[in-house]
């Protein structure tokens, strides 16, 4: 994990146990296969999804609504399977 980034996504999220729920969250997401939204020297997931929320790319949702991990990830995967059958073609 990259200690730079970490501390950038802390000034944005400084609630520890918010800022892992969001990083892991983002970083499952990213494994299946959504697109980053930054540009990272690093290939791992959660360096990735701390640089997003360093960025304000992503920022918790605390509007009282149930997420819907599951349904995420299949629109992630759905969203990664389309984009590779448009490559091939």
């Amino acid at each position: 994990m990259n200690n730079d980034y970490l501390a950038r996504a802390r000034e944005v999220v400084p609630d520890a146990k918010t800022l892992i729920l969001l990083a892991s969250k983002r970083a499952r997401i990213l494994a299946t296969g959504a697109p980053p939204m930054v540009r990272c020297k690093d290939e791992n997931f959660l360096d990735v999804a701390l640089l997003e929320i360093a960025e304000g790319k992503l920022v918790p949702n605390f509007n009282g609504e149930p997420d819907d991990f599951m349904a995420e990830i299949a629109a992630a995967k759905a969203a990664a399977a389309s984009s590779g059958q448009k490559q091939e073609e």
